[in-house]
């Protein structure tokens, strides 16, 4: 598989960036493998179908244009645009040891986490629409729901193009999603109340900003103006505004806090909250509050090693139960057949 393409190389170690826990961590939904090339990651970004492979060297990766689009030719400087592309979308600029170092310091939870290989997690640069939507999607979903929604998002509403003789489609634009007869769409699709929130965000954003550049400006804005302008959105609360402060808008001590963090929160740093039954906006405020205080400008970012880390060991823990839980049923099934065979 893939025999024909060919790779180009991002030398960098484990340690900076580990391919499966960031794209499997519930940051970004369209990172797939398959079972022919398991350790192959594919995605459709910048409408381009693009190939990522981790080896003990570095990143390997590829990108095919789409043969649709009238500028077919190899430009000489895709390489170097791709290259850029890739450094920019895991923000290779940031010393992810280096933080690790420093979080080690003052966290020894994060230094076990660390010692325990859950290293090279790093948080995505991704574009803001569709950070946004996928996590308008989110809400009250756990990451298998939401990758099937958001691929729905793309494949109904988004642009198909051809790459690597595959149909693919991209990430729908906002003026796409908000056009009359989405929102029925969408129900239709499954979405349930995210239709409604879908949709009157997209409409928002065209009525009232004229486009999607309004949130590419959010970047440029302070983390308080950007969640204000988020919030302002239908659909939108606390939770999201901060997950695409963080994920798309260079917010690096935006911190999210769902269910999750809260059980981390709780059990972890914040015993007190213990007590408290449900996630109120108090709540939530101290929370963020206290990393902020604990890890300092990456806050964010030592969140998502928390975050990335806590799914992964949850993960572990189910499928091990599971097959604990297969085990004792063949066990119980075998002692049965066994008194029958007794009896007979």
């Amino acid at each position: 598989v893939y025999k024909n393409i060919m790779w180009n190389f991002l030398p960098c170690s484990e340690k900076e960036i580990n391919l499966k826990l960031i794209l499997s961590g519930g940051q970004s939904f369209r990172w797939k493998t398959n079972s022919e090339a398991p350790n192959i990651w594919f995605n459709v970004l910048n409408k381009k179908l693009w190939y990522l492979e981790q080896k003990d060297d570095g990143i390997y990766y590829k990108t095919v244009k789409s043969t649709c689009l009238s500028d077919n030719n190899k430009c000489i400087n895709d390489d170097i645009t791709d290259k850029k592309f890739l450094y920019d979308y895991f923000q290779l600029d940031i010393d992810i040891s280096k933080l690790y170092e420093e979080w080690r310091r003052v966290d020894n939870n994060i230094k076990v986490l660390s010692d325990c290989n859950f290293y090279g997690i790093r948080v995505l640069k991704q574009d803001p629409v569709e950070n946004l939507f996928s996590f308008i999607c989110s809400q009250n979903n756990n990451i298998v729901r939401i990758s099937q929604l958001v691929e729905k998002l793309c494949v109904f509403f988004g642009e198909k193009i051809v790459c690597d003789n595959k149909e693919v489609f991209c990430f729908p634009t906002v003026q796409a999603l908000a056009v009359t007869g989405v929102e029925d769409a969408l129900r239709k699709l499954g979405f349930g109340y995210r239709a409604k929130f879908i949709h009157h965000a997209a409409k928002s954003i065209i009525e009232e900003h004229g486009n999607e550049n309004w949130l590419f400006d959010l970047r440029n804005k302070s983390y308080e103006e950007a969640i204000q302008n988020l919030c302002s959105l239908p659909g939108v609360g606390a939770k999201v505004a901060d997950c695409v402060c963080l994920m798309s808008l260079n917010k690096k001590n935006a911190i999210p806090v769902d269910t999750h963090m809260w059980q981390i929160a709780s059990q972890y740093y914040m015993p007190h909250l213990k007590s408290n039954k449900t996630l109120t906006s108090k709540v939530y405020k101290d929370i963020g509050n206290f990393f902020r205080e604990l890890y300092g400008e990456y806050a964010g970012w030592a969140h998502s090693v928390l975050f990335t880390t806590d799914l992964k060991k949850n993960k572990l823990m189910t499928k091990t139960s599971l097959l604990k839980l297969k085990s004792k049923r063949k066990s119980d099934k075998d002692r049965k057949t066994s008194k029958k065979k007794k009896l007979h």
